[in-house]
């Protein structure tokens, strides 16, 4: 019965697809934050350790430009 309750293991995205997300790519890196502005975690994501560390300084350097807002 506890395997009825497993959910599929979430591939990171950047991982498979070999794909670079920069900080003037605003489209997705809106895709990791909420709707309050919130970066979200690795749980939610799906991403491993070192992209989500990479993905939230993109993040925070999109807000430091004003490319993002810290909050809505």
């Amino acid at each position: 019965m506890a395997d009825f309750y497993r959910r599929k293991k979430k591939v990171c995205m950047m991982c498979t697809k070999k794909a670079v997300v920069d900080y003037k790519d605003v489209d997705t890196l809106k895709r990791y934050v909420n709707e309050k502005g919130k970066i979200l975690p690795r749980r939610v994501t799906g991403n491993c350790a070192r992209h989500q560390r990479f993905i939230a300084t993109q993040i925070k350097r999109a807000r430091a430009i004003g490319l993002l807002p810290y909050t809505k």
